[in-house]
């Protein structure tokens, strides 16, 4: 028997992790399989300050810098950690209710495209008691939105459905010349944002195959309507393809990156690799999740996140099994829930929620086991395999408040296995609000890693109460207060906006927000924070 006992510590001015192993046998702890091991924190692990000879000095440029992982992270003091929001439940955008779109309809693609915004997902229909065999053939359909709230789904005439082409089903089984292609589980849509792109291959899709092994399938379009095959031959067969796999070109690297799932020892996992041309690829890396517990991944909805492109985040859909229990006889639909386990246990004993993680490489990941995205407050359509899968990925929108900045929209399922029709929640979120350096009134404080940056403006992405504040102070390598930017120079900022330049009142009444002369130059930051949130930081060109 294997026993973790894993605790997380903030203390010695180091954010640390510590791990305490008895194993019968040796394993090693960061293989990335995805099974549910039990882990619990112990208080008398304490955690040690890492000896560091030279420390690596990072560059940030003008980037927008989040707290999604500890990458610029050197140590936390009083009670600031980090803390993980959640996005808040708005309407429902969607219902799948046409024939061709039915009651399973997931695997959403989104992003905005211009004015408008591109929605693609799959069309599906349980049996009538949520067999697994569909009432009729997949397909592929398309909505369009000129505010990311509001969709449409346009008549295409692209395909029939009994009989008809009054439907918006974009893509579904079809020979394209000599090339057969039977759509199988999934396809994910998006926008080559490549400045090489051929124009016929402006839109890309990846969809699986079973032939009779899994394979990947590459398609393009130059309307993101009209699809045919990139290659007539499978871009990858080196994995499990039937969940949601994605694929981007990856615009801080200069490089296309794909993510997709493969079985390791029986064990969910996920694989990703790195192209030039979307056709030939190379580097292959399991994603590896150090300090983390192993849990059943579905999806993994990896994208770089676009106010910041150097950071890969991802909201892969957890799965278990909990089986029956007087707590699952309590869950909404419970009638509903026992007709569908008469075809198999798990799809009335399943429940599914979506998590998020962050990366700088693409490979090495920082996971929250707390879910992201909970089954939520109980009602009907709820606490059900399928649900919250998040679509892929997240757009900007407007915000229903007059005044207030635009936030950020993603999108979950609800309502499967309902007898008629699925549905599609949006939730919403600040601007970089995944997750924030915190403090209570007590206080607290994060000091950076040393670091190089460009510009002349320092601004933040916060939040505090009427009575919190937040403080910045400019250090040098050895933790010492730059003359004229030290804690005491920087009146308290207090309010809640995600632009905010920061001034130190030691400066002239004309530049107090100026930093540009420390540009270049090796520093840290510490924030220190009451009854407050940090969410990102940037140094800009004003």
């Amino acid at each position: 028997m294997i026993n973790y006992d894993i605790g997380w510590i903030h203390s010695d001015r180091r954010l640390s992790r510590c791990f305490k192993m008895n194993c019968s046998n040796l394993v090693r702890f960061s293989i990335p399989l995805f099974f549910s091991v039990l882990i619990t924190g112990s208080p008398s692990c304490l955690a040690q300050k890492p000896k560091v000879s030279v420390e690596k000095i990072l560059s940030v440029g003008t980037q927008r810098q989040l707290f999604v992982n500890d990458v610029l992270i050197d140590n936390f003091t009083g009670k600031a950690a980090l803390k993980l929001h959640h996005p808040i439940p708005r309407e429902i955008v969607m219902l799948t209710d046409q024939p061709w779109e039915g009651s399973y309809s997931n695997y959403n693609s989104i992003f905005k495209d211009g004015d408008i915004y591109r929605m693609y997902y799959r069309g599906a229909d349980r049996g009538p008691r949520g067999e697994f065999n569909l009432s009729h053939p997949m397909v592929w359909c398309y909505a369009e939105s000129k505010d990311g709230i509001h969709w449409t789904k346009p008549d295409l005439g692209l395909f029939e459905f009994n009989g008809s082409g009054k439907n918006n089903i974009v893509l579904a089984t079809k020979d394209f010349g000599d090339f057969h292609f039977t759509l199988t589980d999934n396809v994910s849509f998006f926008k080559d944002n490549n400045p090489g792109v051929s124009p016929d291959a402006l839109y890309k899709a990846i969809a699986d195959r079973r032939k009779p092994a899994w394979e990947l399938l590459a398609f393009k379009s130059p309307d993101g309507i009209h699809w045919s095959p990139l290659v007539e031959k499978p871009i990858l067969t080196d994995g499990t393809f039937d969940t949601q796999n994605t694929a981007f070109w990856d615009s801080d690297k200069n490089e296309y990156r794909i993510y997709w799932r493969i079985f390791i020892n029986d064990q969910r996992a996920i694989r990703t690799a790195t192209s030039k041309d979307f056709i030939h690829w190379e580097n292959y890396s399991n994603l590896q999740f150090e300090d983390t517990m192993y849990q059943q991944l579905y999806t993994n909805g990896i994208i770089p996140y676009y106010r910041a492109p150097q950071i890969y985040i991802g909201f892969p859909a957890r799965y278990i099994d909990r089986g029956w229990s007087n707590s699952m006889r309590a869950l909404p639909e419970l009638e509903e829930r026992l007709r569908r386990s008469y075809t198999q246990l798990r799809y009335g004993t399943a429940l599914t929620e979506s998590l998020f993680m962050a990366s700088s490489d693409g490979v090495r990941f920082q996971r929250w086991n707390e879910a992201f995205l909970r089954p939520g407050i109980e009602r009907p359509g709820t606490w059900n395999y399928g649900q919250q899968y998040i679509g892929w990925s997240l757009v900007e929108t407007r915000s229903a408040l007059a005044g207030e900045p635009n936030e950020l929209s993603l999108y979950a399922n609800e309502s499967l296995w309902e007898k008629s029709s699925g549905a599609l929640r949006r939730y919403t979120l600040r601007l970089d609000g995944f997750v924030s350096v915190n403090a209570p009134m007590s206080g607290g404080a994060v000091v950076t890693r040393p670091f190089r940056f460009n510009g002349n403006q320092l601004t933040i992405n916060f939040s505090t109460s009427a009575y919190g504040s937040i403080r910045v102070e400019v250090q040098d390598l050895k933790g010492r207060p730059v003359p004229g930017y030290a804690m005491e120079d920087c009146p308290p900022i207090f309010g809640d906006t995600i632009d905010r330049p920061v001034i130190w009142n030691k400066r002239s009444d004309a530049d107090r927000s100026n930093i540009g002369v420390l540009a270049g130059k090796e520093i840290r930051l510490k924030f220190e924070i009451k009854d407050g949130d940090l969410y990102s930081f940037q140094f800009q060109n004003k």
